[in-house]
């Protein structure tokens, strides 16, 4: 197979799987991509009795042909399976229009991982498409942290799911990732923090949810928190803006400031997702607590004034530290995101007030001076990102250096790792707009 018909189908395939986004199957231009993979597919099946398309350490392939070079086709359908949790997919010589219309339709919706596609696939009796069998990793940590963060999505996104259908959800599979997201956290903290650079637009709510709980879990590790309170803490902060699904979409989704009527309307998101909270059963009152009172501040000034929370709000201040964290570093519609570096200073500046010092500071530390996902440019004028950051000693980092000293972006990253006293050759932070950089690529 030459490696112009791996592009074009995968050129296709990405092409579909974006036309499907924006049209129904039905719609003229989809029949024709359709038509379009399907023509690829049997061209390249012919001789042949299967073709695997899937990723190999991060790279997608086409059966021999992997694409180790920069292709935004293929990084954009490797990120997509990585996404769904899947290996990948091979494709046997009696494959039918159906099946391949039916994957595609499945690839954009929101089915994850191999057990959830196994069962539309039985549903709909797909015999010539099988999984590809998980890449055997030695890298077992960030392997287990995607799979984790993996997770976490699936289950916000389906207790969402239940409250919007007026459901009353189940809190089992939750507390069952929280223990996961907690272990994770106390062994490798950074490797969850990594992955909540990533953030999906289109799925804000459900996406910050996981992040702030993730975040959350750092503040507390920070804080020297146990097992079981990192459990409480990731519980209450993953469900801490459940009570927004009660809220009409219009206001969560406006471009721009609210009108007082409108913020009236926000304000009630505590109090309805303690509500829901009470219905589902399972938490301990210091989750529900932070549920109700992630708005209220460290200077207990904000919402809800009624809240009758008592005891300890140490939970609390710390879920209000991930959530602003996360919510400033996050691009919306009416606000441009800021990097993490600056993220910190905008705390800083709440540090007494909306935050609670303490906890920030010990926050801050463990991120690191320059945190996961920071542009950094050295002393020599190279350019990279920070990918790692030191368990012990924060200020140890692992740069993926993007850009030479004269300024041309690197095709393959360099790997440069500088100890705590090399820290000094980081000479600026770089804003990645500027330089066209999507950190979560090198991450």
């Amino acid at each position: 197979m030459q490696m112009d018909s791996s592009k074009q189908l995968v050129n296709s395939l990405s092409g579909a799987l974006k036309g499907l986004r924006l049209y129904p199957v039905q719609h003229p231009l989809i029949q024709k991509q359709l038509q379009a993979v399907s023509g690829l597919l049997r061209s390249l099946l012919q001789g042949r009795t299967q073709l695997r398309i899937g990723i190999l350490q991060d790279t997608l392939f086409v059966n021999d042909h992997l694409f180790a070079d920069p292709y935004p086709s293929a990084e954009n359908l490797c990120r997509l399976l990585q996404e769904k949790q899947i290996a990948g997919f091979e494709f046997l010589e009696g494959l039918a229009d159906h099946e391949l219309k039916l994957l595609l339709q499945f690839l954009n919706g929101t089915a994850l991982g191999h057990e959830e596609f196994e069962e539309l696939f039985r549903q709909h009796d797909i015999r010539n498409i099988r999984f590809l069998p998980e890449e055997n990793e030695e890298d077992t940590g960030r392997q287990s942290a995607r799979k984790i963060f993996g997770r976490a999505l699936k289950v916000v996104n389906t207790i969402f799911q239940d409250v919007r259908l007026g459901r009353i959800p189940s809190s089992v599979e939750a507390h069952k990732v929280v223990k996961d997201m907690a272990r994770m956290t106390l062994a490798d903290p950074h490797a969850l923090l990594a992955l909540s650079l990533l953030k999906n637009y289109d799925n804000y709510t459900f996406t910050h949810s996981v992040n702030v709980s993730v975040l959350a879990l750092a503040v507390g590790r920070a804080a020297g928190l146990s097992e079981d309170e990192l459990r409480t803490l990731g519980i209450g902060s993953l469900l801490h803006d459940i009570g927004k699904l009660k809220i009409d979409l219009a206001i969560i989704n406006k471009p721009g400031r609210l009108s007082e009527k409108e913020f009236l309307e926000i304000k009630k998101h505590p109090d309805l997702g303690a509500a829901i909270v009470d219905q589902m059963g399972g938490l301990n009152d210091c989750a529900r607590a932070i549920v109700l009172g992630h708005h209220l501040h460290f200077d207990r000034r904000g919402y809800p004034q009624n809240s009758g929370i008592s005891g300890s709000f140490d939970l609390i201040d710390m879920t209000t530290i991930a959530d602003t964290y996360d919510a400033i570093t996050t691009l919306r519609p009416y606000q441009r995101p800021i990097t993490p570096r600056k993220a910190i200073r905008e705390l800083m500046y709440q540090a007494g007030t909306l935050l609670h010092p303490g906890y920030l500071e010990t926050f801050i530390f463990a991120l690191g001076t320059y945190p996961v996902g920071t542009l950094v440019r050295l002393d020599n004028n190279e350019i990279g990102v920070v990918g790692r950051v030191g368990i012990e000693n924060p200020d140890s980092v692992e740069l993926k250096i993007l850009f030479n000293p004269l300024g041309e972006h690197l095709e393959k990253p360099r790997t440069l790792n500088l100890s705590a006293a090399e820290k000094k050759r980081i000479v600026s932070e770089v804003d990645p707009f500027l330089k066209g950089v999507d950190v979560i690529d090198y991450l």
